[in-house]
Formats: C-alpha cells, structure tokens, sequence
C-alpha cells in the first residue's frame, strides 16, 4: 500500500513515519527525517485555505493540512481565507495528482 496507489483509487491518506511519527511529504517509502517506514494514516483530514485564485469562473486554492501537507484543489465555491475544508475527491490523471476540497 503506497500513496499514489491510494490516490489512484481515489482515497487521500497521510504519509507518516512509523519510527519517529513525522508526516513525510512529498510522500515516498521511507522517512526522510530518520529513514523509518512510512505507512499511510487514513482521514478525514481537515484542511484551511491558505490562499486562492480564480480563473474563468473556477477556484483553486492552496489547502494545508497538518500544518506540513499544502495541496493546490479546485474548490466549487467561493473560498475564504482561512476557511475548513475536506477533501471531497481525488486521483492521479494522466500523470498528475488532482484533489478537489468542499
């Protein structure tokens, strides 16, 4: 079970090392702080606003989460800074990850 094959299934989880309990992003296999194993922490997670921008009637926001993980999202709704959100769907298309938050 890897991040990426989570994500392709449309499921978000947190990379977290399972030595020293540091979350690991970008996600790979092994902690970068203390090379221990990563294994994945499922959610919901919660997530705030940090900033966003609009583009022909489509925002994308720049989402935090955990105060380490920060995410670009297409958000359906006007956004506010600061505000909480969930990821609401998610995957890999033609290579590139892809989130959606509400």
């Amino acid at each position: 079970m890897n991040f990426e094959s989570k994500l392709n299934e449309g499921e978000f989880f947190i990379p977290e090392c399972a030595e020293c309990k540091k979350i690991v992003w970008p996600p790979t296999e092994f902690c970068n702080h203390c090379f221990g194993i990563v294994t994945l922490k499922k959610g919901p997670f919660e997530g705030t606003i940090m900033e966003f921008s609009r583009q022909n009637e489509q925002y994308f926001c720049l989402v935090e989460f955990e105060d380490t993980i920060k995410i670009i999202a297409n958000i359906s709704k006007t956004p506010t800074i600061g505000q909480k959100v969930k990821i609401s769907k998610c995957g890999i298309s033609n290579g590139n990850y892809f989130f959606q938050v509400i």
